[in-house]
């Protein structure tokens, strides 16, 4: 496919996401950590007028200068920039201005790849279409959390379909120790935290071929596992007393029955499904009540050709570190992943709502250890 047409398809496919709301849903922000779905909207825009158009083509006019103070998200190189806790009170610019401003921008870049760039550009393009498809992400589960938070819990689009649980044996695979290589490898894309492949040492252990299930983890909340410091680090234990936290987020506990949002609405709780939307410390207390543990991100890519996975992304032991060798970029891309890299946690895998070719196996998400927003499960190692 040519650039041309995957940029036409990816960007279509973001205007497909929000195609079930309705305009109230687009500007809420009811969390810092939550984006109204206008501003993703604008943000991938602004990213191609940004780094693509005004330094490339001749003549190139901004739809309004304004919209780089707007949608400008964390780059500093770039300038300043509306405060993240305050993208949900921009009443202005309007769905409608920023439905055009995508148009406007569209119709350059259509135009702009007729012509074949030079390799260093087309790299930086192939970047913007990663870039949306990771906001195509944070756009379903953004949706999530607002209509999931709204107390009439409506459905996002009662045509959605849900992944299948696998409802296989369980088992654990073992991996014997050795030194292995992990990191991306080959020619096509892959963001710069998944380089350089390099080797790691890794001991005996082993890891579930299965995710830990609704089911299982009610068992940890019905022995009063939320009210037992024994399982969980300090940090963890004062987050949930802070916070009252008493099961996973979307749960909600009706006429003695357990419930949770879907995107279909609220539904009885499905007991084989993967349990998500929990935080590294949640993942953390269970796997110290099993008596087992998380797996590093090493210990899980070594051995992710053995299991199924992709149906939520996966808490790690791991710190979210740079590989040997990394290096960050030059200018405003080199803000990309390299300063996220402190205080956070790896997750591995992917999740129902991930654009298919982010689905990779050395692909490295990153969360606070406190965030339930995402698609988060567990996996067990020992």
């Amino acid at each position: 496919m040519s650039l041309k047409d995957q940029y036409i398809a990816i960007r279509q496919h973001s205007k497909t996401i929000c195609e079930p709301l309705q305009t109230e849903d687009y500007v809420v922000q009811p969390v810092v950590d939550v984006s109204p779905p206008k501003w993703h909207l604008g943000h991938t825009t602004w990213f191609f007028e940004t780094f693509i158009l005004k330094p490339n083509v001749i003549g190139y006019q901004d739809f309004d200068p304004d919209y780089n103070y707007v949608f400008n998200s964390y780059y500093e190189t770039v300038g300043n920039r509306v405060i993240r806790t305050d993208r949900g009170n921009l009443s202005r610019p309007t769905v409608i201005d920023i439905m055009r401003y995508r148009e406007y921008v569209d119709e350059a870049m259509v135009k702009f790849l007729c012509d074949e760039p030079s390799p260093e550009l087309r790299e930086l393009i192939i970047l913007g279409f990663n870039h949306e498809q990771q906001h195509q992400e944070l756009l379903m589960t953004d949706i999530k959390y607002i209509l999931g938070h709204n107390p009439l819990f409506p459905a996002y689009d009662k045509g959605y379909h849900s992944p299948k649980t696998d409802t296989s044996a369980q088992k654990f695979i073992a991996v014997k120790e050795g030194v292995y290589e992990v990191g991306f490898a080959g020619k096509s894309f892959c963001f710069d935290n998944e380089l350089n492949r390099h080797k790691v040492y890794l001991n005996d252990f082993e890891i579930s071929n299965h995710l830990v299930t609704n089911a299982e983890y009610l068992e940890f909340m019905n022995v009063g596992g939320y009210y037992d410091f024994r399982f969980w680090h300090a940090e963890g234990w004062d987050w949930v007393k802070t916070n009252k936290i008493e099961a996973p987020m979307y749960w909600h506990l009706i006429d003695g029955f357990w419930h949770n949002y879907t995107y279909h609405g609220l539904q009885a709780l499905d007991m084989d499904a993967p349990v998500c939307h929990i935080s590294y410390y949640e993942a953390y207390a269970y796997a110290a009540w099993k008596g087992m543990r998380l797996p590093t991100e090493f210990e899980w890519e070594v051995a992710a050709t053995q299991f199924n996975w992709g149906k939520s992304w996966e808490w790690t032991e791991s710190a979210y570190l740079p590989y040997p060798g990394f290096a960050k970029a030059p200018g405003a891309i080199g803000e990309y992943n390299g300063k996220f890299m402190v205080n956070q946690k790896v997750l591995r895998g992917a999740s129902e709502v991930t654009p298919a070719g982010h689905s990779r196996i050395t692909y490295r998400n990153f969360f606070h250890p406190h965030l339930r927003w995402q698609f988060t499960g567990i996996r067990l190692a020992k």
